[in-house]
């Protein structure tokens, strides 16, 4: 059987590009020390952590009978690492995130997929189930690593700005968006309010590139979006650096309320800083330790 030529350069593309960033984010994975705190919560063992009240579908051998007679309730008797936690993962896939203002640095992309990799490795280590919003649900073992990879290898979107994707989300679980949260902050808000009334808790992570931090800009200087959609041309871009950060400030100030108001983390990290740290940043706020 024949296989289509562009069918086949997109496959040995994939084939040349996913091993060395499975392998990197392996790697950053690998140097990232985790103790045990912070991890204790309902799960597979034989240790009583605590109670909670009955849910639909909890079956009658799961009810604590003794506790439930002394109220009017159904409690379950939960024990440590009763159950997996899912974790769902947005990887802004915009052409923005193809930004880098240093041919040595990574693209906030590139910095985005590998930290959400890196990530991946840690929770699917620990036993959790991880996906991806929109592309593939939460699952556990090695083979969701692969697929993941593999997903994360995609092609870039159309789109200037990216939009958070909530679809796949489960209920009560955990999620990152990973970002430069450059666009319409509508969208943010929206997909953090479709989060929170599904009662999933998670974290933002807003990449950018340190000349986006810094804005290291003087004279005549013309400003274009990576897809084009957007130009600007200056003669005195110095003049525009105080409103510049003045305005980034504001935006970081709003996501930073907009994830407080539903009880998410928000962090902004750049592609000239190390990724450990925002890998450990990310571990410990899923955990709750941020």
């Amino acid at each position: 059987m024949s296989v289509a030529p562009d069918l086949r350069a997109r496959a040995e593309a994939l084939g040349q590009s996913l091993p060395p960033l499975l392998a990197e984010a392996e790697m950053l994975a690998a140097t990232v020390m985790l103790g045990e705190h912070g991890r204790r919560r309902a799960g597979l063992g034989d240790e009583f952590w605590q109670y909670r009240p009955a849910h639909q579908g909890d079956s009658a051998r799961m009810i604590d009978w003794r506790r439930s007679a002394r109220s009017d309730a159904h409690f379950v008797r939960e024990r440590e690492w009763q159950a997996a936690q899912s974790v769902t993962l947005w990887v802004d896939p915009s052409k923005s995130m193809q930004f880098t203002g240093d041919k040595s640095r990574a693209a906030k992309g590139d910095r985005a997929k590998l930290l959400a990799l890196a990530l991946a490795v840690l929770l699917l280590r620990g036993g959790e189930r991880v996906g991806l919003a929109g592309l593939a649900h939460p699952r556990a073992g090695r083979t969701q690593l692969l697929r993941l990879a593999a997903r994360l290898s995609d092609e870039a979107a159309e789109a200037e700005y990216g939009a958070p994707e909530t679809e796949g989300m489960v209920s009560h679980g955990r999620a990152v968006f990973l970002s430069d949260f450059l666009g319409d902050l509508a969208a943010v808000e929206a997909a953090l309010a479709r989060a929170a009334d599904r009662g999933v808790k998670g974290a933002l992570i807003q990449i950018l590139d340190p000349a986006e931090e810094d804005f290291p800009f003087d004279g005549r200087t013309i400003f274009e979006s990576m897809g084009g959609g957007l130009r600007h041309e200056t003669q005195q871009a110095g003049e525009l650096r105080a409103r510049y950060l003045a305005r980034l400030a504001e935006r970081k100030d709003r996501l930073a309320g907009l994830a407080r108001a539903v009880g998410w983390h928000f962090t902004t990290h750049h592609t000239g800083q190390p990724a450990q740290s925002a890998l450990l940043w990310a571990y410990a706020a899923l955990q709750g330790g941020r």
